[in-house]
């Protein structure tokens, strides 16, 4: 076994042990911290599908996030309130199915991605992160706008919605399920980082002119591979709606966008589980210096400049050495 794998057993085995030990613990808010690391680097995979294979620097992808958010309130509010979603020839009525909920998440977002990156995408560099950042401040401010779910002051669901044979109210059983989603999303980006579609995506990346020349669309694999990452961020949405039942506009601000993102550099840009240690290692941060100061946030940035200036390959490319990044 290389070292990079151990690294990425280690990191797989360290959220469930940890909310194991909370469990044993009689400690329900670690398991709570727990599962917002899970869902938090759920998004982060998302978004290290379009920026460490397609080299894709979104500043949007809290609008994808913020969309899955909307998906699962707006789904459960009317669940909630009895009220029918829409009133065509027949009913469309709300529900607090989280399979269901995840459905209409992840096509939603799969939908917006691919609108937003079909114009995005005819731009690159800083042009590209500014498109990809007004669509998101847009959508922002499209919620700040909407008086029927909340507007400004978003909009609260007052029970967690279900899955078939859980008790999602139980803090351990919800993390097991926001875990469960993680590990397969996990998998499934490995499996896509090698196939056909991943090796092409990558050499696009890097080389366009010589993908071309061999008869493949640089453009069509980066919409491909855009669209799936905001699927994937929209999914890690609801759940983070659902585990806060909450949703508010801040779900598409542009410092949830950049906190998605420090996630990766922090844990490795292009590395599998580089999104997992580093929502681990931001949530640490946050639980463990926010007591401490409110300016806990200029320790990060320090830690960030030390990540982009000495080890380029995030904390997992500091541990596994020269070993290639989606071990």
């Amino acid at each position: 076994m290389t070292r990079a794998a151990m690294i990425n057993a280690a990191l797989f085995a360290m959220l469930p042990i940890t909310a194991g030990v909370a469990l044993a613990l009689d400690e329900p808010f670690i398991i709570t911290l727990a599962t917002k690391v899970a869902i938090l680097a759920l998004a982060a995979v998302g978004l290290n599908i379009a920026l460490g294979l397609g080299g894709l620097v979104s500043l949007g992808h809290a609008a994808f996030f913020g969309i899955g958010g909307y998906a699962m309130g707006i789904l459960a509010h009317h669940a909630q309130s009895y009220t029918p979603l829409m009133e065509l020839p027949f009913l469309i009525e709300g529900t607090k199915s989280m399979p269901v909920i995840w459905l209409v998440a992840i096509i939603a977002s799969a939908l917006a991605a691919l609108a937003i990156g079909a114009l995005s995408l005819r731009t690159t560099g800083v042009y590209f992160i500014m498109i990809t950042l007004a669509f998101g401040q847009m959508l922002y401010y499209f919620a700040i706008s909407w008086p029927a779910y909340g507007g400004e002051d978003g909009l609260s669901i007052y029970v967690r919605n279900g899955f078939p044979g859980l008790n999602t109210l139980v803090p351990i059983q919800f993390f097991g399920l926001c875990f469960a989603v993680l590990a397969v999303v996990l998998w499934a980006s490995g499996r896509l980082a090698r196939s056909a579609f991943g090796l092409a995506l990558t050499a696009a990346r890097q080389n366009p002119e010589r993908v071309e020349a061999v008869g493949l669309t640089p453009y069509r694999l980066r919409l491909v591979a855009f669209t799936i990452s905001g699927a994937v961020t929209g999914l890690a949405g609801a759940l983070f709606a659902d585990l806060n039942r909450f949703v508010s506009p801040t779900m598409f601000s542009w410092q949830m966008s950049g906190e998605i993102m420090i996630f990766i550099i922090l844990g490795g840009v292009g590395r599998l589980f580089g999104p997992v240690a580093g929502a681990a290692l931001f949530i640490l941060l946050e639980h463990l210096l926010s007591g401490v100061t409110e300016f806990w946030l200029i320790y990060v940035g320090a830690l960030l400049l030390l990540v982009v200036l000495f080890a380029r390959g995030g904390l997992i490319g500091s541990l596994a050495g020269r070993e290639v990044a989606h071990d």
